[in-house]
């Protein structure tokens, strides 16, 4: 059913300054500006390369101004397109998922989907702006990445056949890859499970199963690494050098953590080595 990671949610407490951040480090253009009723939230959408970034700021009750009062603002919500929204809708109620459905998107609560609230959206193809080619991964952190694996193959109609096992002994988790539309796209969610008490086990205890970053692709990472340089934003290389990707801290970009991946890099670790140049 899902087609792309297309698209991030993002709180924040000034729309305007967001949208500035995100001219000035992935080069996205404003698209759009509304009020979406089921979150109770202003929404401001830039595109970025061929995704989407979507700034929410409160406006009364709802599931963003719990958020704030929660965690004070950042990543909120993963979002993903799929090829018929109606038939995503028929799916999500046979597997009694509840949802709430505006301005032709679908709207899952955190409590569907091992914290990560979700949003569907109708595939459209895209012309790329910007420094950036588009949002290919975001990653959920959960106490059981096998239940989480299991559980988004039934709601979201995966092909688990396709998933790319993973595990990192230096950063401390293990997991699975869900890759949508493999071997055409990266596209998937990371599903982690802590393994040890580093970022992202201390983010885990914190927070629980949560949304914890997106990772996006572009043809040269270093233009990313001169733009954030150019404003002071702070930024990680890989080991392999800032040429193959980084992490942008999330003081640099509305406190979110950020990673960034040459184009086709992210093969090595996917699934198909010898695609990863």
């Amino acid at each position: 059913m899902l087609k792309r990671v297309d698209r991030v949610q993002i709180v924040v407490h000034d729309r305007d300054q967001a949208v500035r951040t995100a001219a000035a480090v992935f080069g996205a253009e404003v698209a759009s500006s509304d009020r979406v009723e089921p979150l109770g939230a202003q929404r401001t959408a830039v595109r970025a390369g061929a995704s989407m970034i979507e700034f929410l700021e409160v406006d009364g009750a709802g599931p963003v101004a719990d958020f704030v009062a929660r965690w004070g603002g950042g990543l909120y919500a993963a979002g993903f397109a799929v090829a018929d929204l109606n038939a995503a809708a028929a799916l999500l109620a046979r597997n009694r998922v509840g949802f709430a459905r505006a301005a032709d998107q679908i709207f899952l609560d955190a409590g569907a989907t091992c914290g990560m609230p979700v949003v569907l959206s109708p595939f459209e193809e895209r012309v790329s702006v910007g420094a950036i080619k588009w949002t290919y991964e975001v990653t959920n952190v959960v106490a059981d990445w096998s239940a989480a694996a299991a559980r988004y193959a039934r709601i979201f109609g995966l092909d688990s056949s396709k998933y790319v096992p993973i595990e990192h002994d230096e950063f401390g988790y293990r997991g699975t890859l869900t890759m949508f539309d493999a071997p055409a796209r990266l596209d998937r969610i990371e599903i982690s499970q802590p393994t040890k008490d580093a970022a992202m086990g201390r983010f885990h205890r914190r927070r629980g199963d949560a949304l914890y970053m997106f990772y996006v692709e572009a043809d040269s990472v270093e233009a990313i690494a001169e733009r954030l340089r150019a404003r002071g934003g702070r930024f990680t290389p890989r080991r392999e050098g800032v040429h193959d990707g980084l992490w942008i801290h999330p003081t640099a970009f509305c406190g979110v953590l950020v990673g960034v991946s040459r184009t086709s890099v992210a093969w090595r670790w996917s699934g198909d080595p010898a695609r990863g140049r």
